[in-house]
């Protein structure tokens, strides 16, 4: 059975590898804007981790976490893990959260 492309969800998606000081953060924040429809954060988790949660329609996510794959030029991503969560609205846009 297809999944429901328009159905609202949420993944949690850390990505570990070159991912400090290439822009990353900034490329994840893009990535969401120009899909459009999604909202959440980013932030650095430690020296070479990105964390970020992200809701929108299931086929903008899975646009959005290939984007993330990816990465800007300059990053190398050696490992993503994907947690998908039921959506619950607690964010009204995307932005950059303080390290942790």
């Amino acid at each position: 059975m297809q999944p429901n492309r328009d159905e609202v969800v949420r993944a949690q998606v850390w990505v570990e590898g070159r991912v400090q000081g290439v822009g990353f953060r900034a490329h994840v924040e893009y990535a969401a804007r120009k899909i459009g429809g999604i909202t959440g954060w980013v932030r650095n988790v430690g020296y070479d981790t990105v964390e970020t949660i992200a809701e929108g329609k299931r086929e903008n996510i899975e646009r959005f976490i290939a984007m993330v794959k990816e990465g800007p030029r300059a990053s190398r991503v050696d490992e993503a893990k994907i947690d998908w969560e039921s959506a619950n609205g607690e964010y009204n846009d995307f932005g950059v959260r303080r390290s942790m």
